[in-house]
C-alpha cells in the first residue's frame, strides 16, 4: 500500500460512514453515491470525506473510526431489510453493507498490523460470515482468515490460482441459508 497507517484508518473510518449514509436517506440512490464532496490531503492518499486533526493523535483517530463503525451499525440495525442502496459492486442491502463494512475494517486492520509489524488475525466465524455474503464463491474447505485474504487479493491461498481483487458480491443473495 502506498498510504501509511493514519490514512489506512482514516480510510476505513471514511468507508465505514459512507456505507452508513448510503443506507440513511428515505430513499436511498440507487443509481450513485450519496454526493459528498471527496478530497485528498497528498496525491496518492486515500479520496475521503472524513478526516481526522492529526494533533489529537491516535486516541482521537480511534474515536473517529468507532464512531464510523457505530454510525454503520445503527443504520443496518434500523434500516429494513428491504432497504437497497448504491454500491459500485452493485445495489446492496443493509446485510451487505454490514458485510463490507466487516471486511473493510478486517482487512485495513490487517494492512495497519502489518505496517507495524505486528501479528493479528479475526475470529475464524467472523471471516466465514463475510466470506459467505460477499465471496460465496470461496472455498468452504479452507482456513477462513487466509480465505478472505485470499478473496481480497491480498494473500495466496495454497490449492488455488493468486486472485486479482477485482469486486465482491454486493447484490443480496437469494438463496440464503438461515
Amino acid at each position: 500500500m502506498e498510504w501509511d497507517c493514519w490514512e489506512t484508518l482514516e480510510h476505513l473510518a471514511d468507508g465505514l460512514f459512507a456505507y452508513a449514509v448510503q443506507l440513511a436517506p428515505a430513499r436511498p440512490p440507487l443509481d450513485g453515491f450519496v454526493p459528498l464532496r471527496r478530497q485528498r490531503d497528498r496525491p496518492d492518499g486515500p479520496p475521503n470525506v472524513v478526516f481526522v486533526d492529526r494533533a489529537v493523535g491516535p486516541a482521537g483517530l480511534l474515536q473517529v473510526l468507532e464512531s464510523g463503525g457505530g454510525l454503520l451499525t445503527a443504520m443496518v440495525r434500523t434500516a429494513s431489510p428491504q432497504t437497497r442502496a448504491f454500491h459500485a459492486f452493485g445495489v446492496s442491502d443493509p446485510e451487505g453493507f454490514a458485510a463490507m463494512g466487516v471486511v473493510e475494517a478486517l482487512v485495513h486492520t490487517h494492512d495497519v498490523a502489518a505496517g507495524l509489524a505486528l501479528p493479528w488475525a479475526p475470529p475464524a466465524d467472523l471471516c466465514d460470515r463475510a466470506l459467505a455474503r460477499l465471496f460465496p464463491e470461496a472455498p468452504g474447505d479452507t482456513d477462513r482468515w487466509p480465505t478472505l485474504l485470499w478473496a481480497t487479493g491480498r494473500a495466496e491461498l495454497p490449492g488455488h490460482p493468486r486472485r486479482t481483487f477485482e469486486r465482491w458480491h454486493s447484490a443480496p443473495l437469494r438463496n440464503k441459508e438461515a
